[in-house]
């Protein structure tokens, strides 16, 4: 099975862009290049994304894309951030385990874009997390550093 998701750049920004303009659900692992788990951990996330082919999936490196990241406070790795459109659905760290991953892709999957709304306001920290780690945020920040 081939690789069908991309690791961040300035040169693949604007596609990351429409998969968010296009309401579509957007699966990103935040890594260090220098962090052995995520090394390990790079192969089961390329076979999520073949699970999950009706979803995009990228692999961000925090230092590589220092200026992008902002300021995400990745406290482990690895750390999933799962975004439908402008909704941040999850973003915390997951135990290096495809099957853990898949269980939590699939569960915030089936949740509505109400539902998805509706939970981005529940919490303080689901509230920072639309506001300090949504992909979207990031882009237009990006764009106007």
């Amino acid at each position: 099975m081939s690789w069908t998701g991309f690791t961040l750049d300035e040169n693949n920004r604007a596609q990351l862009a429409q998969w968010l303009e296009n309401d579509t659900w957007v699966i990103a692992c935040l890594c260090a290049a220098w962090c052995g788990t995520c090394d390990s951990y790079r192969a089961s996330f390329e076979q999520l994304a073949a699970l999950h082919p009706d979803k995009h999936f990228a692999w961000i490196d925090i230092e590589d894309q220092a200026d992008f990241i902002g300021d995400i406070d990745v406290d482990n790795f690895p750390t999933l951030l799962i975004q439908r459109g402008g909704n941040v659905a999850f973003f915390g760290t997951v135990l290096p385990d495809m099957k853990i991953a898949d269980r939590l892709i699939a569960a915030q999957a089936e949740k509505s874009g109400e539902q998805l709304q509706m939970e981005a306001d529940l919490s303080k920290e689901r509230r920072e997390w639309q506001r300090i780690c949504n992909l979207r945020v990031l882009l237009d920040n990006a764009d106007a550093a």
